[in-house]
């Protein structure tokens, strides 16, 4: 900055309050940190990484132990330099610094000359963690760990110097990530929400979320100017007002995508369905339709069932709808996916998200070839045994295993229904967007529909809409192509297989 200032002198309050509690919670006496983690989710151009090199500059300073080790964990190249070009810049600017600490370039390294203890910067993409002893760990841009497959284990061995140093401390920090939070990501986000809530009792984690209220986000007041500072605590030095006026502006402009990926990473709004260039209409009225609803509420409240069946490959997702109409003719949606673990082997892109898919529920790891079809075909036979069931609408292309499984339940052949894939099924998927927009379909709100509804992307063929697996590429929309099976066959009117209720005049 012109001038040179002092870091120390131009931080706002929030900086020097939060570096506070980090250096406050240690115990000189006993030589213990009382907290032991520390959560920080910043808007971007807070000065996070900035704040991070020098304070672990602090710490390498204060440090008392001979030979420490000390680490900043990045996920690239890049974020590594945000954090250690500050700190280098500190110790050549400071003359007094540059006699006690030694600044290594080329291993991004500073070294203390009297205690010997090493302040070091890894990029996870090029270098191991393996064998780290850190007392000190600062993980920076949390976000994108959590995209990758083995973050949990790198993180684990980059933080294990922890069990033998009773000063040490693990400290997060990133931004909201530009798709649904996913992975390790995910878990530290929601930990750290349910301490700040006070729903998880951890006197030893300290989250400190910049995001907005669930109230102003149903209001869409996180795009209001007066707004910004609330995830922004350096509105007015390191961000610039006008500047996220003028973006948020460019982003409205340039449609969904855009602007969901604004709101992500300069105000923290977490990306519950992540729309993509040529989003299906439908998914812009997804979100809203969700409701408490499970399988036993689509039994129990409807008069006709049809449903929907996709995918299937071993390195693919199997998806399973239920779609029930209810007397007063609005539907009630359910569904549930299988995977293969050579589906987790092959897309470990996706691999930490079909976990999370898995603890949540809505999705299945089989054990063993065949048990998918098996488990489709006994949700299926409940529908039936409850005189609820009308048709099965499958892909023509792929129904032979699966036809197999639900026949062994005596429904008959003459009730699984190929459905006409490509631009034959536009009836349904607009059918669907229709339901949707006037809110007469209930989903269950899962995130693994809302990731697959996000990857559905739309092709325009002379007066038809398609979408296919090809135009989605590699994401996942199995469970909504089962979904539009089975609006496909709904949208025949089926008759009622049960009255559901009976009034009876004298």
């Amino acid at each position: 900055m012109p001038g040179s200032p002092s870091f120390g002198d131009i931080s706002r309050d929030w900086v020097r309050d939060w570096c506070k509690s980090i250096f406050g919670a240690y115990d000189p006496d006993t030589g213990r940190r009382l907290i032991k983690e520390w959560f920080l989710l910043i808007s971007k151009k807070n000065t996070k990484s900035t704040t991070a090199g020098l304070l672990m500059l602090a710490i390498l300073i204060r440090n008392w132990r001979e030979a420490g080790e000390f680490g900043i964990l990045a996920p690239t190249v890049e974020v590594a330099a945000n954090a250690f070009k500050p700190a280098a810049d500190a110790v050549r600017a400071d003359p007094e610094l540059s006699q006690i600490l030694h600044v290594q370039d080329h291993t991004r390294t500073i070294k203390h000359r009297v205690t010997k203890a090493t302040l070091q910067v890894v990029a996870a993409d090029s270098e191991a963690v393996a064998g780290k002893k850190w007392i000190v760990t600062v993980v920076d841009e949390l976000w994108l760990f959590g995209k990758r497959a083995n973050a949990e284990d790198m993180l684990r061995e980059a933080t294990g110097g922890m069990a033998s140093r009773p000063e040490g401390a693990v400290i997060w920090l990133t931004t909201q990530s530009n798709e649904p939070p996913a992975g390790v990501f995910k878990q530290k986000l929601e930990y750290a929400r349910n301490v700040r809530d006070g729903k998880i009792q951890d006197k030893q984690f300290l989250p400190l979320l910049y995001e907005f209220p669930q109230k102003v986000l149903e209001e869409k007041g996180e795009r209001e100017a007066a707004n910004f500072y609330v995830t922004n605590p350096n509105l007015g030095a390191s961000v610039d007002e006008e500047y996220l006026t003028r973006e948020l502006g460019k982003a409205k402009e340039n449609g969904e995508d855009s602007l969901r990926g604004f709101l992500a990473k300069h105000l923290n709004v977490e990306i519950g369905l992540g729309l993509k260039t040529q989003a299906w209409a439908g998914a812009e009225f997804w979100e809203r339709n969700g409701a408490l609803v499970t399988l036993d509420r689509v039994i129990e409240e409807c008069e006709v069932i049809t449903a929907g069946v996709d995918g299937g490959g071993l390195d693919d997702l199997l998806g399973l709808c239920l779609l029930g109409r209810k007397e007063d003719g609005s539907w009630l949606h359910w569904a549930r996916c299988w995977a293969h673990p050579i589906a987790l082997e092959r897309r470990k892109s996706e691999a930490e998200r079909f976990k999370d898919f898995r603890r949540q529920g809505d999705l299945v790891i089989v054990e063993q070839i065949g048990q998918d079809v098996r488990e489709v075909a006994e949700l299926i036979n409940r529908v039936e045994e409850a005189a609820l069931l009308d048709k099965v609408g499958v892909d023509p292309a792929g129904i032979g295993s699966i036809v197999d499984a639900i026949t062994d339940h005596d429904i008959a052949h003459d009730r699984i229904v190929g459905i006409p894939q490509g631009w034959k099924l536009t009836g349904a998927i607009k059918t669907t967007e229709r339901r949707l927009a006037e809110g007469a379909m209930q989903h269950q709100g899962s995130p693994l529909m809302a990731w697959s509804v996000g990857n559905a992307k739309v092709e325009q063929r002379g007066n038809a809409i398609v979408i296919t697996k090809q135009t989605a590429g590699a994401a996942k929309i199995d469970p909504v192509m089962a979904t539009f099976n089975a609006v496909a066959l709904m949208a025949l009117n089926p008759k009622a297989r049960k009255a559901k209720h009976q009034m009876f005049f004298v």
